[in-house]
């Protein structure tokens, strides 16, 4: 039996995730820093930018929530505007990679350390509704394996997976419903199935073992980059019974933030 999922253990594999992407990011030149990556507009400096500054606004969320809030307030009218990137980018990009690698790790730090604070029972406000401990701390988790999948494809480095992909197999199958709220769509009435080879080889299920309207099989690593939008479903080794399952799978979207489309396939 698998040990129980805990704010503590959580922020352990958070650290891990992060460590991995440090070791793939801190030997790159220069020149690699500022190679375009998926993200329209985006260098690799630039995700690595990204969770620099949303490691410290969430380590700020966990410390001081009032004045967390102020930064929400603020980031929000920017978001509006659409000048977000201006205002979550611009310090990273006047930064040489040796500052910016420095500046994450400083980022990452303060996070684990407010994250020592927390209890299981902690609620952190965050950018949209506050979150549990877990669930916010499994976000952070989700955003550096992400961004750090947008990296690896763009300097073609080999990234081992592991088993934190558990974490985000989890996300991905509990967002289903949010995939079409946040397209304003209703929901399809029907229960999915989802099982998983987790890269050790055990069998990660989700889902009625009875009963399903559609089923999902494969390698959990397939299922995470299809769920966080880094892999078109054609493009995987996902085994998808049911038009319930592949029409979720086509759409799914396991972040935050307004609906986008999975890449194009062969892309």
């Amino acid at each position: 039996m698998s040990a129980p999922v805990t704010a503590a253990s959580v922020t352990a594999d958070l650290v891990a995730e992060q460590d991995q992407l440090d070791a793939i990011v801190a030997p790159l030149d220069a020149n690699a820093w500022e190679l375009a990556t998926p993200s329209p507009g985006w260098a690799v400096r630039d995700q690595i930018g990204h969770l620099a500054y949303f490691d410290r606004t969430a380590a700020l969320a966990i410390a001081d929530t009032e004045a967390f809030l102020a930064h929400r307030d603020e980031l929000m009218a920017a978001a509006m505007s659409g000048a977000s990137d201006d205002l979550t980018l611009a310090e990273s990009r006047a930064m040489s990679a040796p500052e910016l690698l420095a500046h994450w790790r400083d980022g990452r730090r303060a996070l684990a350390d407010a994250a020592a604070t927390v209890t299981d029972e902690t609620r952190v406000e965050w950018y949209g509704p506050s979150m549990s401990s877990k669930s916010f701390l499994t976000a952070r988790l989700m955003e550096a394996w992400a961004h750090g999948q947008d990296i690896v494809d763009t300097v073609d480095v080999g990234r081992s997976a592991t088993g934190r992909l558990r974490h985000i197999a989890q996300l991905g199958y509990i967002t289903r419903g949010w995939t079409y709220a946040n397209r304003g769509l209703d929901v399809p009435e029907g229960d999915v199935r989802v099982e998983l080879t987790s890269p050790d080889g055990e069998a990660w299920a989700w889902g009625p073992e009875e009963g399903a309207d559609a089923t999902v099989t494969g390698t959990a690593l397939d299922f995470c980059l299809v769920t966080s939008q880094r892999r078109h479903l054609d493009d995987t080794g996902l085994v998808v019974s049911g038009e319930l399952a592949r029409d979720w799978l086509t759409k799914a979207q396991l972040f935050a933030g307004p609906p986008s489309d999975p890449p194009a396939p062969r892309t």
